[in-house]
């Protein structure tokens, strides 16, 4: 099965607003679990990117299904939403009733937390600092990456809440269950 983790770094309307469809992805960073490498993505080499995920067998991210894949759909000329996806963030919910940071999730259970924020990344690449942003989406992809991992073999990730560390169990055991593949509009040339 080959995974693509993924996550995207925007700019524009702020963080929050309803219109965060007016946003503009600035740079998308990459796991393939076929070459297990990170690689990262601006808008000028999506073609690049298009090919990646179109040969995906399951998309990984995190608010990927509400941010990410919109996003990135809009400049995708075929639709991104027939690839399967997990978003890790959806799977806490569904069982929590409630969002939670990854940040949380990532210090609760990996030790480590984010190297930065979004509203930083925008700074930085409005400032020219792109291989800050880069680092700092490759970062983040990496703490997909293990979250994803880790709740495939524990069937749970911990997170933090007022009163210490408590575990929220999540059921992987359909997340690499290969499906029959839909049919897509690939851009590339068959």
């Amino acid at each position: 099965m080959r995974r693509i983790i993924f996550d995207i770094e925007t700019r524009g309307e702020t963080v929050g607003s309803p219109n965060f469809l007016n946003q503009e992805m600035t740079i998308c960073c990459i796991h393939d679990s076929k070459t297990n490498k990170y690689s990262s993505y601006t808008m000028d080499q999506l073609p690049a990117l298009w090919a990646i995920l179109e040969r995906a067998d399951l998309l990984v991210g995190y608010n990927s299904d509400h941010f990410d894949i919109p996003i990135l759909n809009k400049y995708y000329p075929g639709d991104l939403t027939k690839i399967k996806s997990i978003d890790l963030l959806k799977e806490v919910r569904e069982v929590l009733g409630r969002r939670l940071k990854m940040d949380n999730l990532a210090e609760a259970t990996l030790g480590r937390g984010k190297t930065s924020n979004g509203m930083q990344a925008v700074t930085w690449w409005n400032e020219g600092k792109y291989d800050l942003v880069r680092e700092y989406c490759i970062a983040d992809v990496e703490i997909t990456k293990d979250l994803y991992e880790y709740a495939k073999k524990n069937k749970s990730l911990k997170y933090k809440d007022f009163d210490g560390v408590r575990e929220v169990k999540l059921n992987p055991s359909k997340w690499e269950k290969i499906e029959d593949a839909p049919l897509m509009t690939h851009t590339l040339p068959f």
